[in-house]
This record gives structure tokens, C-alpha cells and sequence, in this order.
């Protein structure tokens, strides 16, 4: 992946999608791996007839209980941020949930039928949010709040060329199926990953074979990906994220219980219930909870400039390839480390400023200068004092070696 140069509205919001970017490339590097005896007995397949298995699978329909959990280590103050407990409460709008699903474990139903009828139910207690997207429409509802998100296709009955309309992008912002995931992930891998086909496994009670990508490249907190495929019919069933510092998955995405049979029709059907408010169109994403976080966070003194103020003009830059990418983030609002620093330690300060900051973690030097380093299990950052901040799925020291080498 070749380095480039973006401006963003949102820097903040831009950290994350290039971590997941870490391992973009263009071709896969197989290695003639073979399944092992550490599960079902299955015959012997290589990573190339097993991807190609995954990607010849022709099932669209299917229904049943997945579960996903995360642990990133984030610090407290982040943890807060994201929501901390279950997906249910405040706004419908699905980009307002994305987050909440960086952190904890949450268990949701699926159903598909096809490209134009799914349905994700989270569920917390007795709450509930549920994204359905059925034909030109998109819902969401979260029950503890009693809020609906609806967005309609802009090109719905203007034209009858399924090609030529409008994605659904709602619909992707909540992409939590193994499945989707493992796509993505498929997607992604290239000349810097070797594939391997790994232990058999089984999960939600049906053979699957494993799927392995690992880092050639050092200084990746991403130790491996490992993919379970349904040995019948190709369908990613789990998607395990391990650390290359070892420990419990990162992330682990995998049905529990998982039935390929054509959901009924009603399962994608959706009336807004009575007395619920109502919110239409993209116009109003980000409004919600996860919008009013990033409020708080820019009402930190000194912070607003490290993220390039209110409607920050943030320069992004893309540095390296696979999974070493980092993004180097120049906030342009002419402000540093120390700017933030010194404010936040004023006795007059909010105590949310000075957990934030003692949440940056450890201060490092290098020839880019000193800095200070948020670091998690999987995305690590480091804040400069001339106002840059480098961020990817790779280590402190690989951090440091970038900004020494793009200072």
C-alpha cells in the first residue's frame, strides 16, 4: 500500500479504520499448510482450496445466536467512553452502537436471505437494539430508549438496476457477523501475510476447518487471525484475533448456534412501535451518545488542538504497508503535547482531564522529540509535543521508529 496523504473532518474517528488498514495489501501468499489432527477428522485441505472454498460458498440464508467479545486493555476512562456495558439505551443510530462493541461481550441473533434481508439483534437483559435492513429500507431500534433510526435508499423506485443503486452504508457501519468479517479480513491480507490452514475445530456443533494469517512483518501487536470455515459449505463460522503478546483473543466473533435454512419473511419486517421517537437520513449521524463523547473529550482543555479542534483539519498521512501501517495524524491547529499537558494539571482543571492524561501512559523520547504513548492490546499511539500522533496495530517501539524516521 503506497503512501498517501488525506484530510479529514474527523481525525478522531480516523484512528481506528487505519489500524484496521494495517493489513491492506494486494495478493495473498499462501503457504501449503495442512489441516491437523486437532479436531473433527477431516480430509486434508491446502490455504488456497480453503480460501476458495470460502469464496465459491453460495449461502445467503441462515439464522442463529453469535457472540462477540473484545478486550483491547483499554484504560478506565476509555472503557467509559465507549459505552461500557450492553448495546441497549440512548440513540438508535447504528454508528452510535459501533463503539459499544469495541469493548465487553455482547451476544446478538442473525437471520439472512440474501443481499437485501438481514437482521442483527443485540441483546442486553431484557433490552434489545436491533439493525434490520429489509429491501430499500434500513431500521434501527434500540427498546430501553425507545428509539428508531430509519434510512431510505436514495435511488429506491428511481432505478430498477440493482447495480446502479446506492449501498446501504448503514447497513455496513454494523457489520458484526463472522462471516463479514472474515471477508474483510480476506480482503485485506496480502504479501505480508502468510495463510496457513491450521487445527479442525468445531463451532455452533459443525465441522469447520482453520484458516490461519499470521505478520510476516515484526512489530505487529496482531499475533494471528484465525478463521473457522464450515467444512460443507464454506461460511466463516468464528474469527479469533490473538495477540502477539499472547493472552485471551483480542476479538472472538463466532455463532454459537447456526441454522442455513430460509428465515421466515417476517423476520425482517419493522413498524416503528408507537410513541417511539423517530430519527431520518444520514443527515443525522453522529448526533447520538457516541457524538456527545467526542464533545466531552475536545471540551478537555488543550485536547481540542490535538485533535484539530471542533471542526478539526487534520492531516493524515499513511505510512508503511500491511500490518507495520502507521497513520501519522498532524492536527494543524499549531498546538503540542505540552499544550494539553500543562492545562490539564491546572488545579482548576476537570478530573476527567487529568484521567485522560494519565491514561496516555508512559512519556518516550526519540529524534522526533518527546511524547506520550496510549497503548491497548491491539492499536498503540503516540501524541508528539509538536502536535502529531502516530497510531497503528504495532508496538510502542514501532511507533517511535516511525516518528523518528517521519518527524
Amino acid at each position: 500500500m503506497a503512501a498517501n496523504t488525506k484530510t479529514s473532518r474527523k481525525v478522531a474517528r480516523y484512528a481506528v479504520p487505519v489500524a484496521v488498514a494495517g493489513v491492506a495489501a494486494a495478493t495473498v501468499a499462501m503457504v501449503p499448510a495442512f489441516a491437523n489432527a486437532g479436531g473433527p477428522d477431516l480430509p486434508k485441505v491446502t490455504a488456497q482450496q480453503l480460501i476458495e472454498k470460502v469464496a465459491a460458498s453460495d449461502v445467503q440464508q441462515l439464522s442463529g445466536t453469535a457472540k462477540i467479545s473484545t478486550d483491547l486493555g483499554l484504560p478506565k476512562i476509555a472503557t467509559g467512553l465507549l459505552g461500557g456495558g450492553g448495546v441497549a439505551g440512548g440513540s438508535a443510530n447504528p454508528e452510535d452502537k459501533v463503539a459499544q462493541l469495541a469493548n465487553g461481550t455482547h451476544t446478538f441473533r442473525v437471520a439472512a436471505d440474501g443481499p437485501d434481508r438481514q437482521k442483527l439483534t443485540f441483546l442486553d437483559g431484557k433490552d434489545e437494539y436491533s439493525l434490520i435492513h429489509n429491501g430499500d429500507d434500513v431500521w434501527g431500534y434500540d427498546s430501553k430508549s425507545n428509539e428508531v433510526f430509519h434510512e431510505k435508499d436514495p435511488q429506491s423506485g428511481k432505478d430498477g438496476d440493482k447495480d446502479k443503486r446506492t449501498d446501504h452504508k448503514t447497513a455496513d457501519r454494523l457489520a458484526a457477523s463472522p462471516q463479514k468479517m472474515a471477508e474483510e479480513l480476506l480482503k485485506a491480507a496480502g504479501p505480508t501475510t502468510d495463510v496457513s490452514v491450521g487445527d479442525t475445530a468445531q463451532v455452533a456443533g459443525r465441522d469447520a476447518y482453520q484458516l490461519v494469517l499470521k505478520p510476516k512483518q515484526s512489530g505487529s501487536t496482531v499475533g494471528s487471525v484465525q478463521i473457522a470455515v464450515d467444512a460443507k459449505n464454506g461460511v466463516p463460522l468464528r474469527v479469533q484475533l490473538l495477540s502477539s503478546q499472547g493472552g485471551k483473543p483480542i476479538v472472538d466473533a463466532g455463532f454459537t448456534k447456526v441454522d442455513f435454512a430460509k428465515p421466515a419473511a417476517d423476520t425482517f419486517a419493522f413498524t416503528p412501535p408507537k410513541g417511539a421517537k423517530l430519527t431520518e437520513g444520514v443527515d443525522e449521524a453522529g448526533k447520538g451518545d457516541k457524538g456527545e463523547g467526542l464533545k466531552a473529550l475536545e471540551s478537555f482543555p488543550g485536547l481540542d488542538g490535538l485533535l484539530g479542534g471542533p471542526n478539526g483539519q487534520g492531516d493524515v498521512k499513511v505510512l508503511g504497508e500491511g500490518w507495520a501501517t502507521v497513520a501519522r495524524i498532524d492536527s494543524g491547529a499549531g498546538k503540542g503535547l505540552k499544550d494539553f499537558e500543562d492545562p490539564a494539571n491546572d488545579k482548576n482543571a476537570p478530573k476527567e482531564a487529568k484521567q485522560f492524561l494519565d491514561s496516555l501512559g508512559e512519556k518516550v523520547n526519540g529524534k522526533f522529540g518527546e511524547g506520550r504513548v496510549l497503548s491497548t492490546r491491539l492499536v498503540n499511539a503516540l501524541v508528539t509535543d509538536d502536535g502529531k500522533v502516530y497510531v497503528g496495530a504495532v508496538t510502542k517501539d514501532a511507533l517511535v521508529k516511525a516518528a523518528d524516521a517521519n518527524k
